[in-house]
């Protein structure tokens, strides 16, 4: 089918500022579907019957339309958080025709003399404003794409609640447009109240001292995790998360969560990684939910269950990390039958029964076995001694790109799992002088 759609990116300026091919689209259009701030940007000369989005929003309206003249309008570039990027996952490259207009990202590192590709973006339009969170680093540079007028009070709120009251906040309205302004200020001296609703914050991030510290690699300090002691600790989270190896997209089943140390680092480590707290224990689980929003990873979805039986109906994995409950029946049966072919199962336990299992299910299923022995320097008199930590012990195992029977036990897939050509086990001793964990 040929290009039936275009859409239309409009700025601030309005039908004034669009290009001639976009004029001519919208001139030949038999319907114009946009929010009603851009439909009302039209002239009256158009004669296209102008079709406001539904609310709640909803493109089957528009895609009913298909084969006709149709034409979109959406702000400044619609592949950047717009609707041109929703409408290119439902319909095919060569029925679609995008027209951007600068973004108000562009025009944000104009005014402001910003390299783009040095800025982050975070986009608070349908999202939690703890998103920000995962992106407050001394130094950094981000842009903020508003919900609403209200956003930058509250944003200011938040900055100075995590340590970065000193940041400079610089709110532009209606870039692009006859009315375009820009605010001014500290977040710790913020008082603009609510500013137009059309507006995007630039910040530049700093740090006021006590600030938390959040490094990009895994294995963030354990006080920067609500928990009651049901916590992976540092070291032994680090040395997890490698084997778990996420990837962008991926999908991690985190079962007997605890705090949701994993699944918040798993989501941490790409902005599209993806992560399910499984999570049985009701304090453990408001943990959780604090946790997910200080640490920037909001989306990270909690459920309230044991496994196996909270595991029904969830999506297929692409990682599981079971830290508690492999020795109850059939959980570990249960997360390998959903975890995807290719993918990683890694289970730590501390005592022998739960090292029982993994043995025995090494056996069936292959896999690496790996102790982790962990010492501190603390006080002893007036000297200093190493205290061990309880060991880890660690199974890894991938799953094969043929299904295995578990019910059986003995049907075995061949491959680099077979436990016959390929199990091995590793002692690792590591220690580290600090603070106990």
């Amino acid at each position: 089918m040929p290009v039936w759609l275009t859409v239309v990116g409009i700025g601030d300026d309005g039908f004034a500022g669009l290009g001639r091919s976009a004029r001519r689209a919208l001139l030949e259009a038999s319907v114009v579907y946009g929010g009603e701030r851009h439909l009302a940007m039209l002239p009256a000369r158009l004669a296209a019957r102008r079709a406001a989005w539904p609310r709640p929003f909803d493109l089957a309206p528009l895609l009913a339309e298909r084969g006709g003249a149709v034409c979109v309008l959406a702000s400044g570039d619609p592949m950047l958080f717009g609707v041109g990027a929703t409408l290119a996952r439902q319909l095919p490259a060569d029925e679609l025709r995008v027209l951007p207009a600068p973004s108000s990202l562009s025009l944000a590192a104009a005014r402001l003399g910003w390299p783009l590709q040095d800025v982050a973006t975070v986009s608070l339009v349908g999202r939690p404003l703890p998103t920000l969170n995962a992106h407050l680093h001394h130094g950094a540079r981000v842009f903020v794409l508003s919900a609403d007028g209200r956003t930058p009070a509250a944003l200011a709120a938040l900055l100075n609640a995590r340590g970065f009251g000193a940041t400079r906040m610089i709110v532009l309205e209606h870039l692009g447009g006859e009315l375009e302004r820009r605010i001014d200020g500290r977040a710790d001296q913020w008082s603009a109240g609510e500013v137009a609703a059309l507006n995007l914050i630039a910040l530049e991030c700093r740090a006021t001292q006590g600030a938390p510290r959040l490094p990009l690699t895994v294995g963030l300090p354990d006080d920067a995790f609500r928990h009651d002691g049901q916590l992976t600790k540092r070291d032994v989270r680090a040395i997890t998360l490698a084997r778990l190896a996420p990837t962008p997209g991926e999908l991690l089943w985190d079962v007997g969560a605890g705090s949701g140390s994993i699944g918040i680092e798993w989501m941490r480590a790409h902005p599209t990684c993806r992560a399910i707290a499984i999570e049985g224990h009701a304090e453990r689980q408001r943990f959780i939910e604090h946790n997910r929003d200080a640490l920037g990873v909001p989306g990270l979805q909690l459920v309230a269950g044991r496994a196996p039986d909270a595991l029904r109906g969830l999506p297929a994995p692409d990682a599981v990390f079971i830290g508690g409950g492999v020795t109850v029946p059939g959980v570990l049966e249960a997360c390998w039958a959903s975890l995807r072919e290719g993918g990683r199962l890694v289970a730590n336990v501390v005592t022998l029964q739960g090292e029982a299992a993994l043995v025995a299910w090494r056996e069936r299923f292959g896999g690496t076995l790996t102790r982790i022995a962990l010492a501190d320097a603390q006080p002893l008199g007036g000297f200093d001694t190493w205290r061990q930590a309880l060991p880890i012990t660690l199974l890894e195992v991938v799953k094969p790109a043929r299904e295995v029977d578990v019910a059986s036990g003995g049907s075995q897939a061949s491959g680099a799992n077979s436990a016959s050509d390929a199990s091995t086990t590793t002692a690792v001793s590591a220690s580290n002088s600090g603070a106990a964990q």
